[in-house]
């Protein structure tokens, strides 16, 4: 019986994948990725660093697209051809592997799937989170910080890769805000489902009472702009401080203001980054970061927009509460504008999120 549901779900996951690739123009991908290629063996390319960062993600995008689609088909075949035999032969052991390796791949053809509907300007760039403790005091502070972990065990299950830029400790624990990137094809268009404030409830370790508190934490989810001309300021929109940056103490303080803040004088968007010991090198990922938070503004404003025309307006701002997680007296993980659910906190503070942001995709 278990290999004819096994047969079933990959007839099933044969259809997804036919849908998917159905849903990509892979001859323009193999023209763009032809183009590309072409493009990095011109030596002119490199004379101008930022067009040539951004000519190498995009190349690293498409053939890693094309590469997915290759080796998923590849799979579905070897699977089909695996089944057929266990089928004949009734192998235990091959189809308790069947099963997990389905598994594996009937989850890739659904974020593969999911990819497809992201259709945004910059929903296969790079993503800067940051996290901002809000009410609730030292828990706020520890509840930010534990928000921070599950966030780099998502990037690392998924094979991303992380990087802090900036970050203010709390007075007793944890962090009061914490800025870093996650590096990867997707990266925003997922995590933008993270957008929002985010509630916890629990039984706090710094009461001695051991009363239940409820804390809150801010998460700000924005594209990491690969063309900094995209988008134009001039030098009276903006005010750059120097400062020295946090650090261990001891010998690790930097004695020298290499720390910068940009601000954006129209709007009061503020960015700051410290974690390079050079004011240069401080100063171009601020700018970057504050370029991100311009797009993600201009996209969340155009996007808000469009809802009030379908009448259907959501603003993400502070107390847009999305998703409460509950430690004591139960443990249940709740998503408030799609209902998904899970009681397995422990995993979901693992990084186990993508039931969340699946369902988050589906529904938008």
């Amino acid at each position: 019986m278990l290999i004819d549901e096994i047969k079933q779900r990959l007839k099933a996951a044969a259809v997804k994948f036919a849908e998917c690739k159905a849903a990509v123009d892979i001859p323009a991908l193999e023209k763009k990725m032809a183009e590309f290629s072409c493009l990095q063996q011109d030596p002119k390319l490199y004379s101008d660093p930022q067009r040539a960062a951004v000519i190498t993600s995009e190349y690293k995008r498409t053939t890693d697209l094309l590469d997915d689609l290759a080796r998923k088909s590849l799979q579905i075949k070897s699977l089909t051809e695996l089944a057929d035999m266990a089928a004949i032969d009734g192998d235990k052991e091959l189809i308790k592997e069947l099963n997990c390796d389905l598994a594996l791949l009937e989850s890739g053809i659904e974020i593969l799937h999911l990819s497809t509907l992201l259709k945004g300007e910059y929903d296969s760039h790079n993503a800067i989170i940051s996290i901002h403790a809000g009410a609730g005091g030292v828990d706020s502070c520890d509840w930010a910080n534990m928000l921070y972990r599950m966030y780099r065990m998502y990037a690392d299950n998924r094979g991303c890769k992380w990087e802090e830029t900036d970050r203010i400790a709390g007075d007793e624990a944890g962090v009061k805000s914490v800025t870093f990137f996650v590096r990867g094809h997707n990266a925003y268009g997922f995590l933008k489902a993270e957008k929002g404030v985010h509630r916890m409830v629990r039984i706090s370790p710094f009461d001695t009472g051991a009363r239940r508190h409820t804390s809150f934490a801010s998460v700000e989810v924005m594209p990491e702009i690969d063309d900094v001309g995209a988008i134009k300021l001039t030098p009276d929109e903006i005010k750059i401080d120097t400062f020295r940056s946090g650090g261990a103490g001891g010998q690790s303080v930097n004695k020298t203001e290499s720390a910068v803040r940009i601000t954006h004088i129209p709007t009061g968007l503020v960015a700051a980054c410290q974690n390079q010991r050079s004011q240069l090198l401080n100063r171009e990922s601020a700018m970057k970061l504050l370029l991100s938070k311009l797009a993600e503004r201009r996209e969340r404003e155009l996007s808000e927009k469009t809802s009030a025309i379908k009448g259907e307006m959501k603003k993400i701002e502070w107390g847009s509460q999305i998703r409460s997680y509950v430690f004591q007296p139960y443990t249940l993980v709740k998503d408030l504008r799609t209902g998904f659910e899970s009681s397995d906190i422990s995993a979901v503070m693992d990084g186990e999120i993508d039931g969340f942001v699946f369902e988050f995709l589906r529904k938008s």
